[in-house]
């Protein structure tokens, strides 16, 4: 069984990062989600018709991080289902809540279902979507769990996170310049999977692609990480760094970091995507057996098919 978190996650700063106060329409909120996430969202959503199952409730996971564009196209992409919002930040699921839901008045809101903020039941979503969210988790396996207990039986994770690859371009400068890592080291996909096995999940597929993001200096490059999260290796530079620094650090990626032919600067962002679904719980019969009672009546509600049943 894979560790619980990766070995070099600083779990306090995770966590800190994760639970940052949510003051409302801030910065990021207004100018919206990070470019990448969208970006990777949209090609999530581009497996949906994969999957026959169409959920009636879904949930999605920390909205303004996932991307809100995301959050819109699911509700076109299910115009009869019903949305629920939750979000580790206090008040920001009630934020988007009320940022995507249309006006009655508004003829976009005659023929769809308002998206909900509220808390989520035991066995009461057919889908949940987390995009670009466990690579950043102190406890993964504790969100897993969270996610297979407010699944249905038959409903279906959909999740996208980032990949050991990711930013090996910038890890190559800091090594070079003997700096600790810009970053702790992602979770490989196959160990997910297994991870997925382990919390109740059944017939996880996984993938993964590299998107290469190009950039003419810097300063740009610094732009977008900070947008994308923050460092949480265990390792990190203990305070902030100085002028002096910042110059070499500008040095080194220049000289140091792979280039395109036209001489742009290039990082690597490799993405996994998972889906797996919930299935119908396994008691296992001794003389003397126990079951749950959620248990029990997800058993009531999806009895076993005889084998002449079509």
């Amino acid at each position: 069984m894979p560790n619980e978190r990766p070995p070099s996650l600083d779990p306090i700063a995770a966590n800190r990062w994760a639970h940052m106060p949510w003051a409302g329409a801030t910065k990021q909120a207004s100018t919206g989600s990070p470019w990448l996430h969208e970006e990777v969202a949209q090609r999530m959503a581009e497996r949906l018709p994969f999957i026959r199952l169409q959920p009636k409730t879904w949930a999605f996971w920390n909205p303004v991080r996932a991307g809100l564009n995301a959050l819109t196209l699911l509700q076109k992409i299910y115009p009869e289902s019903k949305g629920y919002l939750t979000a580790e930040r206090s008040g920001e699921a009630e934020w988007v809540r009320d940022k995507i839901n249309a006006p009655w008045w508004r003829p976009q809101s005659w023929f769809r279902k308002g998206l909900q903020a509220s808390p989520l039941a035991n066995n009461s979503m057919d889908m949940v979507w987390a995009n670009m969210l466990l690579h950043q988790q102190a406890s993964p396996q504790a969100l897993l769990a969270e996610w297979h207990r407010v699944l249905a039986v038959d409903g279906f994770l959909m999740f996208s996170c980032l990949g050991p690859d990711t930013l090996q371009e910038l890890r190559n400068v800091y090594a070079a310049q003997n700096w600790p890592m810009p970053a702790h080291e992602f979770t490989d996909m196959h160990d997910w999977g297994d991870m997925l096995v382990h919390a109740g999940f059944a017939e996880p597929v996984m993938d993964m692609e590299k998107i290469s993001l190009t950039y003419v200096n810097s300063e740009k490059l610094v732009e977008d990480l900070r947008k994308l999260g923050r460092n949480f290796h265990v390792s990190r530079f203990a305070g902030l760094r100085g002028k002096k620094w910042h110059e070499e650090f500008q040095h080194a990626l220049m000289s140091l970091a792979k280039k395109e032919a036209e001489g742009r600067l290039v990082l690597t962002f490799e993405v996994v995507y998972g889906h797996a679904l919930k299935p119908q719980p396994r008691i296992k019969v001794d003389s003397q057996s126990r079951i749950g009672l959620d248990d029990m009546r997800q058993m009531l509600r999806n009895p076993l098919k005889k084998p002449n049943q079509v």
